[in-house]
């Protein structure tokens, strides 16, 4: 019994034969992806002809520029998507055919697409635009620091004279002299007041004995009148 063979297991020839099968599987996903890189590469390489085709096209309106002008630089730069560079902020690239030619320019705004041709000429021609622009921008730099630097290296006016002048503290007024005095002129003797306070005293003891005498004949009176002899 042990040397019967089990009938779970499959047979020899079924477990050779997956092996030579997945090594096929193996052989044909290489060769395709060997044929898919062949082909992106191939692409590539025809991307990075196209924009040295450009390039070349372009040499003779970088070398009109004027040499101490270093706001160029121009440069393929091979990678997943080859590009031209004219600046820091344009370029050239291929469009998703491979065969459009893409001038772009990064601005405040965003990335915008300058011109789009499948011919080399018409992207020259904004390239050149583009160029030029740049050179008369330049140009209105160096005017303004040239005017800023013939303005700081000018003599400055004396500002201080008249800042001085106006911050001078104001003359003193003249202090008023005093008045000459008047003419002391002598008063009359006034009459002596005794007479004035005698009067005064004088009527007010009459008021106090008035006063006094009318109390007593009202004392009087109520006293007869509780003793009951005051007639009725």
């Amino acid at each position: 019994m042990l040397d019967q063979p089990s009938d779970d297991l499959p047979p020899d020839d079924a477990r050779s034969a997956e092996p030579s099968a997945l090594r096929a599987s193996l052989r044909r996903a290489r060769a395709e992806a060997a044929e898919q890189t062949d082909v992106v590469m191939d692409l590539r390489q025809a991307e990075i002809a196209r924009l040295e085709i450009l390039k070349e096209a372009l040499d003779p309106v970088f070398a009109e520029a004027p040499e101490e002008v270093d706001i160029f630089d121009v440069g393929l730069v091979p990678g997943e998507r080859p590009r031209l560079f004219v600046d820091m902020v344009a370029f050239v690239e291929m469009g998703r055919d491979r065969r459009t030619y893409r001038f772009m320019r990064d601005g405040r705004h965003g990335r915008v697409c300058v011109a789009e041709s499948e011919q080399v000429g018409p992207i020259v021609e904004a390239v050149t635009a583009y160029v030029a622009r740049r050179l008369v921008e330049r140009e209105r730099l160096l005017v303004d620091d040239d005017r800023l630097a013939a303005v700081a290296a000018a003599p400055q006016p004396d500002v201080a004279g008249p800042m001085a002048t106006a911050n001078a503290p104001a003359p003193a007024a003249e202090t008023p002299r005093p008045a000459e005095a008047a003419p002391v002129v002598p008063r009359p003797p006034e009459k002596p007041s005794g007479s004035r306070w005698l009067r005064a005293l004088a009527i007010l003891l009459a008021f106090a004995f008035g006063a006094g005498l009318g109390a007593l004949m009202v004392g009087a009176l109520l006293l007869a009148a509780a003793k009951g002899k005051l007639p009725l």
